[in-house]
C-alpha cells in the first residue's frame, strides 16, 4: 500500500491515476498519524518550497514523514517533493527542508548557461543514470522524462543517481538508502515514468 502525502501542494489526482494504472494499491493521506501504517510513501509537490514546508509542519506531517523514512521503508519524492528531501532551499529566501538527503536547492543560474535557456526548465529532457539503483531497474542508461522547475538540487556525488543537462548539468535524481527523489514528473512522463513508479512499488 502506497501513501500519497496530501499537504495541499501536490498534483494528487494525476499521481494517484498513474499509480492505479500500474496496479498499485494507493491512498491519499492527510493525517500524519496514519502514515506509519503504509508500506511506501510518495511525497509529491507543485509550488514553492517555503509554502510546502509550512503546510507540512501545520499538522505534524513533516515529523511523520521523517519517522517513516527512519523506518527503512521506501520513500519517493517527486518534483517539489524531491526538493523537500534536502536540508534547505534558497527559493524566495532561505528555508529549512526535511534534511533526509544532504544538499540544497538553488535557482538556475543563467550566468552559468553555455547558451541562452528559458526559465523555468519545462518539457522533455534526458536523465542520465549515474549509478545502479533499483529505481531505474530495467531502464536504459539515459531516457527522457518531463520536467517543470526553476530550482534544482545540488548534492554530493554519493547520493546522485541521475543528472540532466539544461544550460549546465544539474542533479535530477537522488538516493539515500531507502529514500529516493526525482526532479521530473513521472506521472507526466508516459511509459518511462510509469516504469519508475513500478520500480518504486516493487522495492
Amino acid at each position: 500500500m502506497v501513501a500519497i502525502v496530501d499537504y495541499n501542494m501536490g498534483n494528487l489526482a494525476s499521481v494517484k491515476n498513474a499509480l492505479s494504472k500500474i496496479g498499485a494499491d494507493c491512498k491519499v493521506v492527510s493525517d500524519p498519524d496514519k502514515l506509519a501504517k503504509f508500506d511506501r510513501v510518495l511525497l509529491p509537490g507543485v509550488g514553492a518550497f517555503g509554502d510546502a514546508m509550512e503546510h507540512l509542519r501545520e499538522n505534524g506531517m513533516d515529523e511523520a514523514v521523517k519517522e517513516f523514512a527512519a523506518s527503512g521503508r521506501p520513500m519517493l519524492g517527486i518534483c517539489l517533493g524531491m526538493q523537500l528531501l534536502f536540508s534547505k532551499s534558497m527559493e524566495f529566501g532561505e528555508h529549512d527542508g526535511l534534511s533526509l538527503v544532504p544538499g540544497e536547492v538553488l535557482p538556475f543560474d543563467p550566468n552559468l548557461f553555455e547558451s541562452p535557456h528559458k526559465i523555468p526548465h519545462m518539457g522533455w529532457n534526458e536523465l542520465f543514470v549515474q549509478k545502479e539503483t533499483p529505481l531505474f531497474r530495467r531502464m536504459p542508461k539515459e531516457f527522457y522524462l518531463y520536467f517543470v522547475h526553476s530550482y534544482h538540487a545540488v548534492a554530493p556525488d554519493e547520493y546522485v543517481i541521475g543528472r540532466t543537462w539544461y544550460g549546465y548539468e544539474f542533479v535530477s535524481a537522488v538516493q539515500n538508502g531507502n529514500i529516493f527523489g526525482i526532479q521530473p514528473h513521472p506521472e507526466k512522463s508516459h511509459d518511462n515514468g510509469l516504469e519508475i513508479l513500478k520500480n518504486f512499488v516493487e522495492l
